[in-house]
């Protein structure tokens, strides 16, 4: 069975960020199966997904109060067309969101991907300026930033990687300093570096986007709530929007719901998806404000009007497993729960410390990242661990020489000895 459908897959499948030469030494392996924090394989192996697949998966595979919903949907409304039409779980799950994010944020826009909202908002804050008579066409992002890799998305990061390919291709963006750690001295010296920028040129920005805490995709890199708070402060100043891209961070991965509670603040865009659906089905969401919302209602104007669609705009199979998640939310302490873990782990991190080959350790609610030093690109540290693990059963994949846990909300304490030990271990054999 495994060698047959390896055999059919590396036939016709593209694998996403793989390159596929990889595969002529490096195994694929096929799931049978997931349950709570495992993948099971077709040998009897299991793996503790300790990157919740790619940071989705808050509440592990076939959480049963998620299966149930999303069962109960299928036997009633499948899908239907959202432009004209509407049905029970996009409106229930709109009336959730709104009164579950910030106040001010009043709408909600459906798309079906993390790159898809950003988009959304991109497209969004541009057209809403050109409503109301500015010519705003640049954006302004940190630098180490990543939002996705569709076009647009892509020109608003900063992860050389992902973007040099591509630079042609690419919408006008500009980058300012992300705070360089978690110190409030770094957001006060990163605050200053975006005041004299937005000095500059802030008549011609429609928007800064940015990750709230954490650069996902950027090393799981960190920095303080302060730097939140004065950049909105700042961008209300020039009339900029503030687009928090919560894709990664939403759902409670800072220790809060949102990352921007943390800093007390209402972005003008709120971004959600991976964890919205606790990592069942594609599913977006751009909140926004009756202010933004207000620029495009009008009478009929074709160029005034958001003409923004995907075919499975608020697909209400993916708006109840969204439902079923923040049920889940709701019924169980699921933030004071993950307090208790993220402490857990931060007093075994010391012994991560103590590796010669280990630059830093950071760690910001359940996401938790370390840093290796002394490698060159090609020694590719990153696959080596990642086998380690595989070999050892605990699903790593490492951005880099960055190695970090961002496992489901359900992990136990004995499964997260394990995790962290396996990472240690494969870290001490390099």
């Amino acid at each position: 069975m495994n060698k047959t459908m390896i055999k059919e897959d590396l036939q016709h499948i593209w694998h996403p960020c793989t390159q596929m030469k990889d595969h002529e030494t490096l195994p694929l392996i096929p799931i049978k199966s997931g349950k709570g924090v495992y993948l099971f394989d077709f040998e009897g192996n299991r793996y503790i997904d300790a990157i919740s697949s790619w940071w989705v998966n808050i509440f592990g595979h076939a959480n049963p109060k998620i299966n149930e919903k999303v069962k109960k949907q299928l036997d009633t409304l499948e899908h239907v067309i959202l432009a004209g039409f509407t049905h029970e779980p996009a409106v229930t799950l709109a009336k959730r969101l709104v009164a579950l994010t910030p106040e001010g944020l009043q709408k909600v826009f459906f798309a079906d991907n993390g790159s898809s909202a950003v988009e959304v908002a991109l497209k969004m804050s541009y057209h809403y300026h050109r409503n109301r008579g500015e010519n705003r066409s640049l954006f302004l992002s940190l630098t180490n930033s990543y939002h996705g890799e569709t076009l647009g998305a892509l020109s608003v990061g900063d992860v050389q990687l992902y973007k040099e390919t591509y630079e042609p291709l690419l919408i006008a963006c500009i980058q300012t300093p992300v705070p360089k750690d978690q110190s409030r001295q770094s957001a006060r010296e990163a605050l200053e570096a975006l005041s004299d920028l937005l000095d500059q040129r802030g008549k011609e920005i429609a928007a800064l986007i940015l990750e709230p805490l954490i650069q996902g995709a950027g090393g799981m890199h960190m920095y303080h709530p302060d730097y939140l708070k004065g950049a909105r402060v700042l961008t209300k100043a020039h009339g900029i929007h503030l687009i928090a891209d919560e894709i990664m961070t939403g759902f409670g991965r800072t220790g809060t719901m949102f990352g921007c509670e943390q800093a007390g603040i209402t972005p003008d865009f709120m971004l959600l998806s991976k964890g919205l659906t606790g990592g069942y089905l594609p599913l977006s969401v751009v909140m926004t404000t009756d202010e933004v919302y207000s620029a495009f209602y009008c009478d009929y104007n074709e160029h005034k009007a958001f003409l923004h669609s995907h075919s499975y705009t608020g697909n209400p199979l993916a708006c109840s497993a969204a439902l079923a998640t923040l049920d889940i939310f709701e019924s169980e302490d699921i933030l004071g729960n993950n307090k208790k873990k993220s402490a857990y782990i931060a007093e075994k991190l010391d012994r991560f410390t103590a590796l010669s080959n280990v630059k830093e350790v950071r760690q910001t609610g359940m996401v938790t990242a370390i840093e290796l030093e002394g490698y060159r690109a090609e020694e590719r540290i990153g696959l080596k661990v990642y086998e380690y693990g595989l070999k050892h059963g605990v699903l790593l994949r490492p951005l880099g020489p960055v190695i970090y846990f961002m496992p489901p909300y359900v992990i136990s304490y004995e499964e997260i000895d394990t995790m962290m030990e396996v990472a240690f271990e494969g870290i001490r054999s390099l």
